[in-house]
């Protein structure tokens, strides 16, 4: 079986991502997060100034990731990576068991981030990039992230 590396697997993840912010703005997230989750209007220069630097973000540790051998880049991608895509998935789950509504964007994120992310993920640690221990730690670390990119950005820090 012919393995794909790490670094060159790590570049689905920001495709990935794009297909997944044409899928939440199109099945209007934006407008889903007011009428069934409580929280605040994001007008669409908003979403997608967020949604630029997210991925300027992204891109930025990818190619960190692709050129360099440590194991702090890969760290570093698969904990920004974690929060927006893997865990991702599970907030667009919960969302829709919640709310009793489909949460817009829930089908790219089960269909293409989860299974992209954890391909990466397990590429990161079979090419000695991450350990499993570093891999769970970006995890969990990533699933912060996102609870406070969600406490930000639907919720505007709101209590």
């Amino acid at each position: 079986m012919n393995r794909q590396p790490f670094t060159r697997l790590l570049w689905l993840m920001p495709a990935a991502y794009a297909i997944h912010i044409y899928d939440e703005w199109f099945s209007g997230f934006p407008r889903y997060v007011v009428e069934h989750m409580g929280g605040q209007p994001m007008p669409p220069g908003l979403f997608f100034l967020n949604n630029g630097v997210f991925m300027a973000i992204l891109l930025s540790l990818c190619a960190w990731a692709s050129r360099s051998r440590s194991r702090l880049s890969a760290f570093m991608l698969m904990t920004w990576a974690s929060g927006n895509l893997i865990c991702n998935f599970f907030a667009h789950l919960g969302y829709t068991v919640a709310t009793g509504f489909y949460s817009p964007g829930l089908i790219t994120s089960s269909l293409i981030y989860y299974p992209v992310s954890l391909v990466v993920m397990c590429a990161a640690v079979r090419d000695g990039r991450q350990t499993v221990g570093e891999a769970v730690t970006s995890f969990l670390l990533g699933a912060a992230l996102l609870g406070l990119v969600i406490w930000a950005g639907v919720y505007h820090f709101a209590t």
